[in-house]
């Protein structure tokens, strides 16, 4: 019988929970995409692998239409089938139980979950088990370093990606927690400049840059902070809070 496990690991081996550790050195094997010849998150999950003595089987990642598709639902599903059919060949071949890694927390913008239940629902994976263990997540970390509650008194957070940032505005929200961020969304900011931002980017990682004050006042700081993360990781992964001036004041 094959077993699944989804373990979260924050960002890198100095997050990794009690659960997380068990489940690993439980763990006859893990798995992972492999996304490039310098993927520099892959390297991540090797350190952590080699560190319990883990097996670390590497699959190169499905090409994914990442260029702004016009029907976006689709073209992620079709991604996670094609992680699905890579994933399940490796599984039916070596049964027993596989580690799948995920950056912050699988419950929280991470395809990882739903690519499982594709393989529970596979005739050649009939009688597949799986579990998750959590792990610390990004808006964790960004209220953390920033020493702050991610909720004014009494009023919700809004959670959602850089890209649907202009619609929950739209909606009325005024306090957005922000994730997925990129270079061009950060335009999108320039029109809140009485706004209060909390901005982290590679958070937990050796790069990580913090920025915290008026959008207008920082914007160009969050821009320069973007470069020197990417300049020290090879990558950048940003989160932040926006939150509306009347809302901080509450």
């Amino acid at each position: 019988m094959t077993h699944v496990r989804v373990v979260g690991f924050g960002m890198g081996p100095h997050h990794l929970t009690g659960e997380a550790v068990a489940a690993l050195d439980a763990s006859d094997y893990a798995i992972a995409v492999r996304k490039g010849p310098d993927d520099e998150l892959l390297e991540v999950r090797r350190r952590i692998c080699a560190a319990h003595d883990v097996e670390l089987v590497e699959i190169p990642d499905p090409i994914r239409d990442r260029d702004d598709p016009a029907d976006y639902p689709t073209a992620v599903r079709t991604w996670h089938d094609a992680r699905v059919d890579a994933f399940a060949t490796e599984l039916v071949a070596r049964g027993g139980t596989a580690a799948f890694l995920v950056w912050g927390d699988p419950s929280l913008y991470d395809s990882m979950l739903r690519v499982v239940e594709g393989l529970a629902a596979r005739g050649d994976l009939a009688g597949l088990t799986w579990d998750v263990v959590p792990g610390i997540s990004a808006p964790q970390l960004l209220a953390a370093r920033h020493r702050m509650v991610l909720h004014p008194v009494g009023a919700p957070v809004h959670v959602t990606a850089a890209r649907r940032l202009p619609e929950a505005l739209a909606q009325g929200q005024r306090n957005v927690l922000v994730m997925l961020g990129s270079d061009r969304e950060l335009d999108a900011l320039e029109p809140l400049g009485a706004w209060q931002l909390w901005w982290g980017a590679n958070l937990g990682a050796p790069g990580e840059q913090l920025v915290a004050g008026r959008v207008a006042e920082v914007l160009d700081d969050v821009r320069r902070a973007r470069q020197a993360a990417r300049s020290v990781d090879g990558w950048v992964m940003d989160t932040y809070l926006l939150r509306a001036a009347e809302e901080e004041a509450r």
